[in-house]
């Protein structure tokens, strides 16, 4: 191969990469499996891994996010707009404020120990088979829901789902299974609890992929500008159709089903760790 041959396989291999980590992102960034947790175990397997791959990783999650900004543009705008002025609308922002608080605070504190100590495979496995035990649990003991609506959704509620958002620091939790899974405890009902998570992840990844992008920005570089480019579409597109198809699937079924994939797909990746056959055994 010559060397111009290899520069094309390497770029090209980095297309795939941009391509797999970017549906990987939308898929699984509002759904109660973790987005994380997949991008680490996907990236290694990949190979794409490094400080390139953590910009890569901030960019496609600004992508994903996005698609929520879109899809409840109405609500946002109507928000923005009547403010504070409308009970309802100022319920919704104090609601989401409160729900803010806890994990940025301890973000903030503990956000370079976590990301020196927790970002590993093993911790990512553990916390994908014990997040899909506590998932089984609530959804058998959840008391009946009251709150049917975002837009109901009082302070003291959001408090505690902002509480739960809180183990979504731990890789391999998931952001959205946390709030989702804290909303249900206190009584809100799957589709809102769904809808709030969403919302909720607007100002939470705002933040810290901001601050993500502030301390990495020595690792940005123009001419990786169009495989972000790509990684950042395709999750756009991705989380496009997962969120709308998430809010109907609640609808009429739990979160069982999503529990059993965290334990299955973590106990299989533990089982070829243990046996030596897996990439993160190396």
């Amino acid at each position: 191969m010559t060397g111009a041959e290899a520069v094309g396989s390497a770029r090209m291999h980095d297309v795939i990469c941009a391509i797999i980590l970017g549906i990987v992102e939308g898929a699984t960034e509002f759904l109660p499996v973790s987005s994380t947790g997949h991008l680490i175990l996907v990236g290694n397997a990949l190979g794409f891994v490094g400080a390139r791959a953590d910009a890569f990783e901030i960019i496609i999650q600004l992508g994903a996010i996005l698609a929520v900004v879109w899809l409840y543009r109405q609500l946002l705008w109507r928000v923005a707009r009547e403010g504070m002025s409308v009970p309802e609308s100022r319920r919704l922002i104090l609601a989401l404020g409160v729900a803010f608080l806890p994990a940025a605070i301890v973000g903030l504190l503990t956000h370079h120990w976590i990301t020196a100590h927790l970002f590993t495979p093993g911790v990512v496995i553990a916390a994908f088979i014990a997040g899909g035990i506590v998932i089984l649990a609530i959804e058998h003991w959840r008391p009946a829901p009251h709150i049917d609506s975002v837009m109901r959704i009082g302070l003291v509620t959001a408090w505690w789902i902002g509480v739960a958002q809180v183990f979504s620091l731990i890789p391999g939790t998931s952001r959205s299974g946390a709030t989702i899974m804290g909303a249900l405890l206190v009584g809100v009902a799957r589709p809102a609890a769904a809808e709030f998570s969403f919302l909720l992840a607007i100002p939470v990844m705002f933040a810290a992929s901001g601050l993500d992008i502030w301390e990495n920005r020595h690792l940005l570089s123009g001419s990786d500008a169009a495989l972000f480019a790509i990684g950042f579409g395709v999750a756009f597109v991705t989380a496009l159709f997962i969120v709308r198809w998430l809010v109907r699937f609640v609808s009429q079924h739990t979160f069982q089903p999503f529990a059993w994939y965290r334990i299955a797909f973590g106990l299989s990746v533990l089982g070829l760790v243990l046996s030596g056959r897996s990439w993160l055994a190396k």
